[in-house]
């Protein structure tokens, strides 16, 4: 996990691709790491993976821009034979995580010198405050954990819990390394053959921000965030009005068609032996380790070839040979089981003999579907729209303009606002 600066967070949440840019320095600093590692056990051209995660919130719904990356602890390199393999790599050292944050820093700070950005001083012209001032405005008061909207403007989040004097100490564990606002985590490892923890490792990262167990509606209509875990000065829950949390959940948000999850190293979509590092290993995961594919399901066995009487077995034929042993195809979930191991919700469990039931037909026609929904008693036609509720006014309106006063109209023809 790599955690950055405050002021390289605002930069990052609006700009896509300069985020890409950061973590593309960060990979390539990691897997250049383990290239020369093992080069230096006698390993040539070794090649890692990583798969990263871009995380945009953090545990008190703060906009906080980072990187959770998964790594394959070790190299791919192709053996005498030509086939692939896979050679595990030693577990770091702290001093190695520390030498490794100081070129992703140094690396880092390099690439904002060549785009003329200057983390610690603030540039004249803010790009997204003049796109959006509104959104600036949410996103800068979100990474500094303060309120931007309402009449708490500017105070900080109210805490319950905390302590006024409680002195803030930050984590240093093994494997994790800080420097100017750089912090880099690297002891967590899952052993390849541990196919839970792998996967409870990928819901980590994939996780939203807040799970909905955790937020609760107080009597005066206050929503109630709970914290996954205390923070070090004692706080346990974070209070907020309705408006201060649809602002914190906006800044959270990420523009359209932009990609959160990145692969970089042998993993990446363009890499020559993508396809032959993901199937390495060859053995498939026991059947209670997984939810059964659509190729998995139980379904008529063929028909067995009709064995020779005298036991010799009949000559092979190269077009036999595919036919029954066909190249093995990629996952493919069915619908049912994705919802039942998302959302915990079997939809092909009977609610009354809670048997197993099967999808027989798409029913898609309108008459029929009237027939059907009105055979059973539910409504046929939608509910009629509901009508427009009036703008709020704006608090940051001039005490002097009067709500009711129109706008006076422009001048010139109207310019189209650029849509985001």
């Amino acid at each position: 996990m790599l955690t950055l600066p405050h002021r390289l967070r605002y930069l990052l949440a609006y700009n896509h691709a300069l985020c890409r840019a950061v973590l593309g320095v960060a990979a390539r600093a990691v897997l250049g790491f383990y290239r020369r590692r093992a080069r230096r056990r006698g390993v040539r051209d070794g090649r890692s993976g990583a798969v990263t995660v871009i995380q945009r919130f953090g545990g008190g719904l703060q906009l906080n821009v980072h990187f959770h990356t998964l790594l394959l602890d070790g190299v791919f390199a192709q053996g005498e034979d030509g086939s692939l393999e896979f050679h595990a790599a030693e577990p770091p050292s702290d001093e190695e995580v520390a030498r490794l944050l100081a070129t992703i820093y140094r690396r880092v700070q390099r690439l904002l010198a060549r785009r003329g950005l200057d983390v610690d001083d603030p540039p004249d012209v803010d790009p997204l405050a003049e796109e959006s001032p509104a959104l600036a405005g949410i996103s800068s008061a979100s990474i500094r954990g303060r309120i931007a909207l309402g009449p708490r403007a500017g105070a900080r989040v109210l805490q319950l819990g905390r302590e006024p004097d409680a002195p803030w100490v930050t984590s240093r564990g093994p494997c994790q390394a800080h420097l100017e606002g750089f912090d880099l985590h690297a002891n967590i490892a899952v052993g390849a053959d541990d196919r839970s923890g792998v996967e409870r490792l990928c819901r980590y990262v994939l996780r939203p921000p807040v799970a909905q167990e955790r937020l609760a509606l107080t009597p005066d209509g206050l929503v109630l965030v709970t914290l996954k875990s205390e923070w070090h000065d004692g706080t346990s829950h974070l209070l907020f009005t309705p408006v201060e949390l649809l602002e914190k959940l906006a800044a959270l948000t990420p523009r359209p068609r932009v990609n959160l999850v990145l692969y970089h190293g042998i993993l990446a979509p363009r890499a020559r032996a993508r396809a032959r590092a993901v199937a390495h290993g060859g053995a498939a995961p026991s059947a209670g380790e997984r939810l059964p594919t659509a190729a998995e399901e139980p379904g008529p066995d063929p028909s067995p070839p009709a064995a020779d009487v005298s036991g010799t077995a009949p000559a092979e034929n190269p077009s036999d040979a595919k036919k029954a042993n066909p190249p093995e195809k990629p996952r493919d979930w069915k619908w049912a089981d994705l919802i039942r191991r998302v959302f915990d919700l079997d939809v092909l469990a009977c609610p009354r003999c809670g048997g197993r039931m099967s999808v027989i037909a798409t029913i898609e026609a309108a008459d029929v579907l009237r027939k059907i929904l009105g055979h059973l008693g539910l409504p046929i036609d939608p509910p009629a729209p509901l009508s427009a509720a009036p703008l709020p006014r704006c608090p940051i309106s001039s005490p002097t303009s009067r709500p009711d006063t129109p706008p006076p109209p422009r001048p010139g023809p109207s310019v189209p606002r650029p849509r985001r």
